[in-house]
């Protein structure tokens, strides 16, 4: 097959999803590692699925939920105190709307891309997943330090596979607000770089070679997990900082649910203590800016 010139295409190029993927897509996605698909969401479908998930908070804080079949639900605060779910797993569970929605007819392409069996795993890994990135005190999800998502792999010290994150934005999202950033082309990185390259999920510090992946409301992402990437806090606080994503896993290995009596992964064990760490840290911020307030 004759190789795809896409030297022309500049790194932020948005492209349409048809019916099918196209080889410049395939081909850009191929070398650098990522590709955005403008607006795939109407903005009536994005505020129904937000709507769902507000239920779905609703639902759950009044269960006093902590966990979904075995994986943590990480609650924070909004700007005015009050409780906020900022990562709901298996979402597409407990919303009719969500598990149709994923399997409209206009997402196939993207299946057909990760593999002609590949399934969407409602009752696997940690299910069709929604993140609501905040900036205020006492948020436990403002941000996310540099990883890729082989880390498993690498613990059998065997270098992962291709693996794509199907993403869809539900926010405006620019270079100045914050959100995904990542490194181009390191999904094609030795095994040694991506194990030592950075310290994972503790380092936050810009990198020379990231670029921001900006985003409108409606827009899918494909990112292979390989890729080094983060997430950069907000310069803003409150409702003006808010980033919400809902990622698709798509997946083509051994059908493996989840159920009520699984275990909670080691990882997501350290993740909630260093997340109690971080809620505490912004709530005495929070009395701190209190107390000068009234001095």
């Amino acid at each position: 097959m004759t190789p795809v010139d896409i030297s022309h295409l500049p790194i932020d190029k948005r492209f349409t999803l048809g019916a099918t993927i196209t080889a410049e897509q395939e081909a850009f996605l191929e070398h650098h590692g990522f590709i955005v698909f403008a607006e795939v969401a109407s903005p009536e479908e994005v505020q129904n699925i937000l709507s769902e998930v507000d239920q779905i908070q609703a639902d759950w804080i009044a269960e006093e939920r902590e966990t979904v079949h075995g994986i943590p639900v990480f609650q924070g605060c909004d700007e005015t105190g009050a409780p906020f779910i900022q990562r709901f797993p298996f979402t597409s569970c407990f919303s009719t709307a969500i598990h149709s929605f994923v399997r409209d007819e206009r997402f196939e392409p993207v299946r057909r891309l990760i593999g002609e069996d590949a399934r969407i795993g409602d009752e696997e890994k940690d299910g069709v997943v929604l993140n609501r990135y905040i900036n205020v005190p006492g948020s436990v999800h403002p941000r996310l330090g540099w990883h890729t998502d082989g880390l498993r792999d690498l613990f059998y010290l065997r270098k992962p596979q291709r693996m794509l994150n199907v993403g869809l934005h539900f926010d405006r999202c620019t270079k100045e607000s914050g959100g995904l950033r990542l490194i181009p082309g390191t999904h094609r990185q030795g095994f040694l770089s991506m194990c030592f390259k950075k310290p994972y999920f503790v380092w936050h510090r810009p990198d020379a070679d990231e670029i921001a992946v900006e985003t409108q409301p409606g827009d899918l992402t494909l990112h292979d997990g390989r890729l080094w990437h983060r997430v950069q806090s907000s310069p803003h606080t409150g409702q003006a900082s808010l980033r919400r994503t809902m990622y698709v896993p798509y997946l083509t290995d051994a059908y493996q649910p989840k159920s009520a009596e699984s275990s909670t992964p080691f990882y997501h064990h350290l993740g909630r203590w260093m997340r109690a760490i971080q809620r505490r840290k912004g709530v005495r911020v929070q009395r701190r800016l209190e107390d000068s307030g009234n001095a």
